[in-house]
């Protein structure tokens, strides 16, 4: 008998009348799929988090991350047990739980927690008497007994991770998209519905720009080998399949074009000792909790070096000041911080096997006239640092030379879902 795990967004549990509409979406799925069981995982209403941080930082200045998490994860609660009830009144059974009633166990991070291990005697027990369970997402508990949150995007991981330890047969993630897009199609005309992507691709998508999927979900997919399908709750269609590298009959050596504004960059001018500098600088960014992504060098002038790096924009001035405040001791003459920036990148998995993508890249951004600051790749992307105000221009250039007017369905499944 086919288990399948079921995920609901914000958008989609909104309001009473969409919860009541993805009862129905189940309903209908279990009456079409006959033997086959549902575990739904809901996230809070829209809005419904940011409300409730809001509501804390009303009462207090500085919340303890203890007490917001445990404020936090009431949306969930509100969502789950109305889904469960709307279900009951369609005459399929069904029951809420919350984190600590199934339990899944993370560790003690409060407002960033990993899943460590979820319990399946529950969940089993209940799927095997008929009953749907419906799983608050974004939420678990500690060693203590602590409730923690995973993070924004975390009700993702929460559902993989659920369909992962039931040994699902797949997990469906519901949203407001369609899918998996070749590229942002509120700015490139072209861009199209992926049919299916491998879960490698839809990590370097996810973790540089597409928002359809948080990079952990994704992660936890890849690693426990659990097939995801991003579809939408309200127009009806296959969705993109997120699967194994091999399962895929043909591979474009470019699947997508993404981009990210949420970064800038630091430039420590002019170091005369980079052997002895460099551990110094990033030892001290790491110690202020500063993630780096995108590094580059430029040549030896008279014996100096600077150093660009970026970081996300939200913590850019706070990685200026550690920088700033290191400088004198590693002899730089400066550092300055640029935050009109735009991170363009392609991604494929064809490109492991196909020569002259970044030749094509940079002349297709050359012809544009727009000029590239830093860049990084790895075996099925390339990413490049362009001026803030290029970034749609590239975005739109790029698809066109790599991707075109590509028509949905041009990646085939070489597996039945």
């Amino acid at each position: 008998m086919k288990t399948i795990v079921k995920k609901f967004g914000g958008t989609s549990v909104g309001d009473v009348s969409r919860i009541k509409a993805v009862a129905r979406l189940i309903d209908t799925y279990l009456s079409t799929h006959p033997g086959e069981r549902v575990v739904a995982v809901a996230s809070a209403m829209s809005g419904e988090t940011d409300r409730l941080i809001a509501l804390a930082r009303s009462c207090v200045a500085k919340p303890s991350a203890r007490e917001l998490d445990a404020l936090v994860t009431t949306g969930e609660q509100v969502s789950v047990a109305l889904l469960a009830m709307a279900l009951s009144e369609l005459g399929r059974p069904a029951k809420s739980f919350l984190a600590p009633q199934i339990a899944i166990h993370t560790d003690a991070q409060y407002a960033n927690a990993q899943i460590m291990q979820i319990e399946t005697e529950r969940l089993q027990s209940e799927l095997a008497s008929g009953v749907i369970p419906v799983v608050a997402g974004f939420q678990g508990i500690d060693q203590q007994g602590n409730l923690t949150t995973l993070g924004r995007g975390g009700s993702d991981t929460t559902a993989v991770a659920v369909a992962a330890a039931l040994k699902a047969d797949a997990c469906y993630i519901y949203t407001d998209v369609e899918g998996v897009f070749s590229a942002d199609p509120r700015i490139v005309r072209g861009a199209h519905k992926l049919a299916a992507i491998s879960h490698e691709e839809m990590l370097e998508l996810a973790g540089l720009g597409a928002k359809v999927l948080h990079p952990r979900s994704v992660d936890f997919a890849m690693r426990y080998d659990v097939p995801l399908v991003v579809l939408s709750t309200f127009k009806p269609g296959p969705g993109t399949w997120i699967i194994r590298e091999e399962e895929l009959m043909e591979k474009p050596f470019v699947s997508g074009i993404t981009y990210r504004l949420d970064e800038a960059k630091v430039t420590v001018s002019r170091l005369p000792q980079v052997l002895v500098a460099l551990p110094r600088l990033f030892e001290a960014l790491s110690e202020g909790q500063i993630f780096v992504d995108m590094i580059t060098q430029t040549g030896v002038v008279s014996g100096r070096t600077s150093v660009s790096f970026t970081v996300p924009d939200e913590v850019s001035e706070r990685a200026l000041a550690i920088v700033q405040k290191l400088a004198p001791d590693v002899g730089a003459e400066g550092a300055t911080l640029d935050r009109d920036i735009a991170k363009v990148s392609v991604v494929g998995a064809g490109m492991r096997s196909h020569t002259g993508v970044a030749a094509r890249m940079f002349s297709v951004l050359s012809a544009e006239g727009i000029e590239v600051g830093m860049i990084s790749t790895s075996e099925i992307k390339i990413s490049v640092l362009v001026a803030r105000k290029y970034c749609e221009v590239a975005v739109r250039a790029l698809h066109d030379a790599f991707i075109g007017d590509g028509l949905e369905g041009s990646v085939s499944l070489s597996v039945e879902r």
